[in-house]
């Protein structure tokens, strides 16, 4: 039986994929059906990468500090000696891409207000009227930074995962924690914030110092792990800077679904529909997914779509995500070999360090990257794998899919990995065991149902990527053309 946040889900003897998948649809339906949050929006549930942290974990709602503890987690015998934990920034201001964006769409708005006044047919005030009024107060310089919602992401999660692993957490650890984090600002901020919940965590009711004052000192920039993608030559060149490689983004754009929320919005709006494309239409769903992430306002933004509308644009968003960060192409979680290996070279060496009788030198190993760091990954992993690949063609079909990102990457995401120490152990193999957590919830292994691992059985399921991937050679490209490896 596994407990989601707010609800109890009940589930069988299935692959942990399938476990997974459950999971994730339960609470996608806790969101839907036990709003508890006042400036909640119907839409929340399908905001993709743009997601709220606590939409996917609506229990924090009423209590963002307390931890929550997923009864798969192990206890007794087993003590958690090792924690390693991959975190995606906190909540971000848009990019400055995006942002113009919307000032273009709100020109059209404001253009079209001053042809007709803002006045409908039937003489009231229509919402595009109410749009064009709306404050724009998105400026160039925000772009993608974090806001102060993120800082309080990482401040909190630092509270929870401190109360739920006291042991690792504990001040006597304080100066062997290693926090590596992406370059951008946005990584950096969210890294300092986690020390400030930690700092809290020490000293309660005392004012956190900078970062740079503290006795830790700043965290090391790395992105060769967190940023690996922009180190691989043959991503670069066949995804990230191929006009083909996200055809079916492109073709959904242009695609049946989308042109019919294209000619709503035009007549909602009562602007041209040759003045809309795909792009303007999804800048627009993602405002109502800032103004509320941001600044928990249900913006008018949020009135021009419906559920449906919702689902559509969430597809469109996990197209892209599947083709560029997941399964559409090897080479995108293939890239993140090093990454893999980073963690479990963390790992062999705590089990090394116990069965020597040492301490444990990195007790807690903090990383603060992207969405587009942990897709990657827990792709190579064999996570959040669907039957057939999402195409442009095949939206229906793939309404149930498992590939969600804003259920699998919102805001302040993480995966953890826990290695535990399990005394009275029968033989040397059963000592270390490891669970895997996903947004602060067990995530079941890819390849059973199991919630737990021998760590040496883990090791061996993933044998070939911890032996065989090799970076330098995955990220080579070809010499000569070859085809492509779309799956």
């Amino acid at each position: 039986m596994l407990r989601a946040p707010g609800c109890l889900l009940r589930t069988s003897v299935a692959p942990a994929a399938a476990l997974a998948a459950a999971l994730l649809s339960s609470l996608a339906r806790c969101s839907l059906l036990e709003p508890r949050d006042p400036v909640a929006s119907s839409l929340s549930p399908y905001f993709g990468t743009k997601t709220r942290y606590e939409d996917v974990n609506p229990v924090l709602l009423s209590g963002p500090e307390a931890p929550w503890r997923d009864p798969e987690l192990l206890e007794g015998t087993c003590t958690p000696v090792q924690l390693v934990a991959l975190i995606r920034h906190g909540t971000r201001y848009p990019t400055v891409k995006q942002i113009r964006k919307l000032r273009q769409l709100h020109g059209l708005l404001q253009a079209r207000g001053s042809r007709d006044g803002g006045a409908s047919r039937t003489g009231s005030r229509d919402l595009g009227a109410a749009l064009a009024d709306w404050p724009l107060w998105y400026a160039d310089w925000m772009d993608g930074q974090l806001v102060e919602k993120g800082r309080q992401d990482m401040r909190q999660l630092a509270l929870r995962l401190a109360s739920l692993f006291p042991a690792l957490f504990s001040r006597e650890n304080y100066g062997r924690l290693r926090l590596i984090t992406s370059s951008k600002h946005r990584c950096m901020d969210s890294s300092a914030a986690f020390l400030q919940g930690l700092w809290q965590h020490y000293h309660p009711g005392l004012p956190p110092p900078d970062v740079a004052d503290m006795e830790f000192g700043p965290p090391t920039v790395n992105d060769k792990l967190m940023r690996f993608f922009d180190h691989c030559e043959k991503f670069l060149t066949e995804v990230e800077k191929n006009a083909t490689a996200l055809y079916h983004v492109e073709a959904f754009k242009t695609g049946p679904e989308m042109q019919n929320i294209l000619k709503k919005v035009a007549a909602t709006l009562q602007v041209p529909v040759n003045d809309l494309n795909a792009d303007l239409i999804q800048v627009a769903f993602f405002t109502c997914s800032f103004d509320l992430a941001i600044k928990g306002v249900k913006s008018p933004w949020c009135d021009v779509f419906d559920i449906d509308d919702a689902k559509v644009l969430e597809y469109l968003n996990d197209l892209k995500q599947y083709w560029k960060r997941g399964y559409g192409y090897t080479i995108n979680s293939r890239s993140s070999c090093t990454l893999f290996q980073d963690i479990f070279q963390h790992l062999d060496k705590a089990v090394e360090q116990k069965q020597r009788s040492q301490p444990i030198s990195s007790p807690v190993i903090l990383q603060f990257g992207h969405a587009e760091t942990l897709l990657p990954l827990l792709s190579l992993m064999g996570y959040f794998k669907d039957k057939e690949p999402l195409t442009a063609y095949n939206y229906k079909k793939q309404m149930h899919r498992k590939f969600r990102s804003g259920l699998i990457v919102p805001y302040a995401s993480n995966l953890i990995f826990v290695l535990y120490h399990c005394e009275n152990a029968k033989t040397p193999k059963e000592q270390f065991r490891v669970q895997m957590l996903l947004n602060e919830k067990v995530l079941p292994l890819a390849y059973s149902q199991e919630t737990v691992s021998f760590y040496e059985d883990l090791k061996n399921h993933y044998k070939d990527i911890l032996q065989s991937c090799q970076t330098s050679e995955e990220c080579e490209l070809a010499r000569a053309n070859s085809t492509s490896d779309e799956l």
